[in-house]
């Protein structure tokens, strides 16, 4: 691969053009439930998530933010090279005698685990939140919308929990959650069980970035990506957001909510790093790798400074955030984000986003997806 088409490869897994999409969108497709099936399928399954993640991780439903304060540094930049800004907006205020600049939020990842300390979260206990956000620099596809919804949550742990077991133990029983959505809407809505359609495995593949890095020298992450879900139709990537060997991390992590540097070990006993990672599977409507979440050990006083110093950010440290992670004064933490939309276009069978989400198109994704019979929301 060439410097440039590596550096594209970080952009994120999205598809690069609407000649590029048109390939992708599935031909003779047709949704197993009609709209009214679908929404019916979409509250059963969400609410089914809702419920069991907060029982299986020990959570509580919580309000959150969707707008910030530009000056608390608690906005999600998602990514560490600035391209991904949030929408900004100034409120006048009295006259602008007492203004505040706002921003849409991005995602809630950091405001999370200021709230684990609002509400007295003691090591054990956390929070759920029904987070709705706006990206307005995504590109629009199949999978990828400027409206952004998340079970976004956040759980306060100890010192001796900031490892590789307790990740994956955390990863399981998030995964037993999807598996058992899946089987909750498959029984209410029997139309869904088709064999063109695998359901999702019992267990997921555990993986880290550097390894797959080793399996498939020659590809570019997104292929990787595609190669091992083609063994494995689901998987668990740990330590995105390092740099490789080939000096080049996995993906682009922002360097301060997950930690990406701490070192570890794989399961045949390499030098590995990271306590963070995504779950991935295979989607076989649309044949491509598809991401259910993002999730990791949060960054403590170290490892945030030891980020910010690798990605050139140390200007960060200016915020109330920061310092308080600095000052040991905010909880240390696991915690992540599960793609709403991702997940109910997956169980639902859908060939887009669109089809479980109400957002904006353009006029060419639209026309492209209605030649396919493919009925977005909007």
């Amino acid at each position: 691969m060439s410097i440039t088409e590596k550096k594209a490869d970080l952009a994120g897994p999205g598809v690069g053009d609407y000649t590029e999409l048109e390939t992708i969108l599935p031909k003779n497709y047709h949704s197993l439930l009609n709209p009214k099936e679908t929404q019916q399928a979409i509250f059963a399954a969400k609410n089914y998530v809702e419920e069991n993640l907060c029982r299986k991780l020990n959570l509580m439903m919580v309000t959150v933010p969707l707008i910030v304060d530009v000056e608390s540094g608690v906005n999600d930049y998602l990514d560490r090279d600035g391209s991904r800004t949030p929408i900004q907006f100034h409120i006048a205020n009295d006259y602008n005698k007492h203004p505040v600049d706002a921003q849409v939020v991005q995602a809630a990842t950091k405001w999370k685990r200021v709230a684990l300390q609002r509400f007295a979260m003691t090591p054990g206990e956390g929070l759920c939140t029904d987070m709705r956000a706006v990206r307005k620099d995504y590109f629009l596809d199949h999978d990828h919308s400027a409206y952004v919804d998340q079970w976004d949550w956040e759980k306060s742990i100890t010192a001796d929990q900031r490892n590789l077991d307790y990740l994956k133990a955390t990863v399981r029983a998030i995964w037993q959650v999807l598996v058992g959505a899946e089987r909750h809407v498959l029984k209410l809505f029997p139309k869904l069980a088709d064999s063109r359609y695998p359901n999702l495995p019992e267990d997921l593949r555990f993986l880290h970035a550097e390894d797959l890095l080793d399996m498939f020298p020659d590809l570019s992450r997104k292929r990787r990506e595609t190669a091992i879900l083609q063994k494995y139709p689901a998987v668990f990537i740990i330590g995105i957001g390092w740099t490789l060997k080939d000096g080049y991390p996995h993906e682009m992590r922002a360097a301060d909510y997950d930690d990406w540097v701490t070192e570890t070990r794989s399961d045949a006993g390499r030098p590995t790093h990271g306590l963070n990672g995504d779950i991935l599977v295979w989607n076989p409507i649309t044949e491509r790798r598809h991401e259910m979440t993002s999730m990791g050990i949060r960054v403590n006083a170290a490892t945030l400074r030891r980020q910010l110093e690798i990605t050139g950010q140390l200007d960060f440290l200016k915020y109330p955030y920061h310092q308080a992670i600095l000052n040991d004064q905010l909880p240390l933490s696991i915690g992540g984000g599960i793609g709403q939309s991702r997940t109910l276009m997956l169980l639902l069978r859908k060939a887009h986003l669109g089809e479980v989400s109400v957002s904006v198109w353009p006029k060419i994704l639209k026309h492209m997806c209605a030649a396919r019979d493919i009925q977005v929301l909007e």
